[in-house]
């Protein structure tokens, strides 16, 4: 294992069986944190050990393949080179609130949601606890602007990827690391059922976002995959039951496609849907993908929607558009890249 992708009490275990004390692992671990490249930035540590664990624990450290910022809002798109040439993106937002950073889960995505760039190719890896942590660590140092917030909505999906996740979620909060708060942190999936109430039995306080997109299973199941295996039921029984172990409210992200489920009855649809359960709608703008030839809605029938949902009892956002200008939507500028090097 990675030694970035190690919790500090591995990494102490480690040390002891070199035979170095525990406060040395802390000192390394904070170094590791703050985004050194190379032992040689470890000034506080021998030369000596720093060394033996260039040897055997060489540091891993993303390279950037394309910067792109927006002239509009902002909004900085990264596409990072991992070590084994594979390449992922990361978008950093800025809101009233902080700057947050969306992180990509896997190189690839197995889901095949007909809307998103990202599936496009299917899974190539899941990415290693480290490698999440890179992006955030090196998307701030890069940008020189502090992260605070963190939403794992980015390339693959995020419970596909679930011992990881959970390790990167750790390492992200932890005391002698970035500190992130878990309360500051929010997980999108599209419905991997078991999964979702494995999550919930850790009660984190994280914010959990169920990618929606459709009130029933005739229209799930055209355009995401997923919904065959887990029905909408299904899902939203797993969603009734994560709240009750967390207390935690849902956010669901609803992409508005023209003429697919952006309908006056879709709305009413979802409405009965959602009934009784604490939750948060949010309405997403959908973003063309050049090989779908799904097209977003209109602004009015974005509009309707959100009325017979805010009437009807539900809070419900439309998605502030951030970083149009840049491929800032999910997979599109690591789909443009890989086409260029092919």
């Amino acid at each position: 294992m990675n030694l970035k992708s190690r919790t500090l009490p591995e990494l102490q275990a480690l040390f002891k069986e070199l035979g170095e004390p525990a406060f040395r692992a802390k000192q390394v671990y904070q170094w590791l944190h703050r985004g050194v490249r190379t032992y040689d930035e470890m000034t506080n540590i021998s030369q000596p050990l720093r060394r033996l664990l260039s040897e055997r624990y060489p540091i891993e450290a993303p390279q950037v393949v394309r910067k792109q910022q927006s002239e509009r809002d902002g909004t900085i798109k990264y596409l990072w080179r991992l070590a084994d040439g594979n390449c992922v993106e990361t978008v950093l937002m800025r809101y009233h609130y902080g700057n947050t950073v969306c992180i990509s889960t896997e190189v690839g995505c197995p889901m095949g949601c007909a809307f998103c760039a990202s599936t496009l190719g299917g899974l190539v890896r899941r990415l290693e606890p480290h490698e999440m942590l890179d992006q955030v660590l090196f998307t701030q140092i890069d940008s020189g602007l502090p992260v605070s917030h963190i939403v794992l909505m980015g390339i693959g999906e995020p419970l596909d990827n679930f011992d990881n996740v959970m390790r990167f979620l750790e390492l992200v909060n932890s005391q002698d690391g970035m500190n992130i708060s878990m309360r500051h942190i929010s997980l999108s999936t599209c419905g991997l059922v078991p999964k979702i109430d494995e999550l919930a039995k850790r009660k984190l306080q994280i914010s959990l976002a169920i990618s929606l997109h459709g009130p029933n299973d005739e229209i799930r199941d055209r355009i995401m995959p997923v919904n065959k295996a887990y029905p909408i039921e299904e899902l939203l029984a797993a969603c009734r039951r994560y709240y009750a172990a967390t207390s935690r409210r849902i956010h669901f992200e609803y992409a508005m496609i023209d003429g697919v489920n952006d309908r006056e009855c879709d709305a009413k649809e979802l409405l009965r849907r959602l009934k009784g359960l604490p939750a948060h709608i949010n309405l997403i703008p959908l973003n063309h993908v050049e090989e779908s030839p799904l097209k977003p809605s209109t602004r009015q029938a974005v509009a309707r929607f959100q009325k017979i949902l805010e009437d009807g009892g539900l809070t419900a956002t439309v998605r502030r558009t951030l970083g149009g200008d840049i491929d800032a939507s999910c997979g599109q500028l690591r789909r443009k890249y890989t086409k260029e090097q092919n």
